[in-house]
């Protein structure tokens, strides 16, 4: 999977760049506030429909302009897309992939699959259940499309019952329509769980294995799924909604469910995000996505393109020359304020005001 060209207009502070990445590592070098990430958000944009770094999509529409426009331009083994998205102020986010408009957001899904990891991706492990719950949402939409279009039908859900749980205190003849909401949640959340449970099955294999390739095998990682609810039998999740339901009314909002699944890890049994020194966690975020390209090659038959925001400066000499043998056949965009000596075959792109200079490659 390659990206042959991506061009911006009026895309963050690019007023109109063009950039041809090659093959391999192509690294991206500029001082803080120059438009070296705006460059893999756009990536991330083209992947996902989203940016990832906030959920208010007119920020990505430079100052004073109507609307933003990224292109993209992408080659796999057997076939080529062009992508073309447009944020407006008026319109909102419009897609389309060879000239023919993408309705829905879903569509977008496994048409392009990309890999991010940044300093934040540490969130990951150091941080709630949510984290965690996003991250496998998001890789298995990559892979899995039919998963984005079961959990946007499972949040709809979850939304209308809270909605529903709300207006009973006031409308206490609501309740005989919960059940209806229970019987959706209960089909709907019983599917998440086996895809969760599968997906969550062989990344821990992955990321096992690639944990102990990094430290030198002194650890076991462990990569678990928790679900919120035990059963994942639709008849079992049903009676457990029904069981909570009193809990739920008095709380006004829908307590037990695949919305509070978690995803565990674990060093020799023990949970990093609470046990975990600064570098076994460091270690672990590593594993972790070096894992996702390995399952999206297993998945695809093809690797994903990769995209490193500012992740070296994290990470130490060892892990620095794993990272770089593992990522050889893969292409990547590496983002840095400063050359980096352990690149010497990267493609170096040169970024100030937003403005690309390769001349000096």
């Amino acid at each position: 999977m390659l990206i042959k060209k991506l061009e911006l207009t009026n895309f963050r502070n690019y007023a109109h760049c063009v950039f041809l990445p090659e093959k391999g590592i192509n690294l991206i070098v500029g001082e803080n506030a120059q438009g070296k990430t705006n460059l893999l958000e756009a990536v991330f944009f083209c992947c996902f429909g989203r940016s990832h770094r906030t959920s208010r999509e007119k920020e990505m529409i430079a100052y004073d302009a109507p609307n933003a426009l990224v292109r993209l331009s992408c080659e796999r083994t057997e076939t080529a897309h062009d992508l073309f998205l447009r944020l407006s102020h008026v319109e909102g986010r419009r897609i389309k992939c060879d000239g023919q408009p993408l309705p829905r957001i879903g569509e977008l899904m496994g048409l392009i699959n990309c890999v991010l990891f940044a300093p934040e991706h540490l969130s990951i492990v150091k941080d709630g259940p949510a984290e965690r719950r996003r991250f496998l949402d998001m890789e298995l939409s990559q892979t899995h499309p039919a998963y984005f279009f079961l959990l946007q039908q499972y949040m709809r859900a979850l939304r209308q019952r809270n909605i529903l749980l709300k207006s009973i205190r006031e409308h206490p003849e609501m309740k005989a329509t919960l059940p209806v909401w229970n019987e959706q949640l209960a089909s709907l959340g019983s599917k998440l769980m086996r895809y969760r449970e599968a997906f969550c099955a062989r990344l821990s294999r992955l990321a096992s294995q690639n944990h102990r390739e990094i430290s030198g095998g002194r650890e076991d990682l462990l990569v678990s799924y928790r679900p919120d609810c035990p059963a994942f039998d639709q008849d079992e999740l049903f009676k457990i909604l029904e069981s909570t339901q009193a809990e739920d009314l008095r709380r006004m909002t829908t307590t037990r469910g695949a919305h509070r699944d978690e995803m565990a890890l674990t060093l020799d049994g023990r949970e990093i995000r609470a046990f975990g020194s600064q570098g076994q966690q460091r270690t672990a975020a590593l594993a972790i996505k070096l894992s996702e390209l390995d399952l999206i090659r297993e998945e695809t038959g093809e690797w994903p393109i990769l995209m490193l925001d500012d992740v070296m400066s994290e990470l130490d000499e060892r892990r620095q020359t794993y990272l770089l043998e593992r990522i050889l056949p893969v292409q990547t965009l590496v983002t840095s304020t400063s050359f980096a000596q352990s690149w010497p075959s990267a493609r170096k792109f040169f970024i100030k005001g937003g403005a690309i200079d390769d001349s000096r490659a």
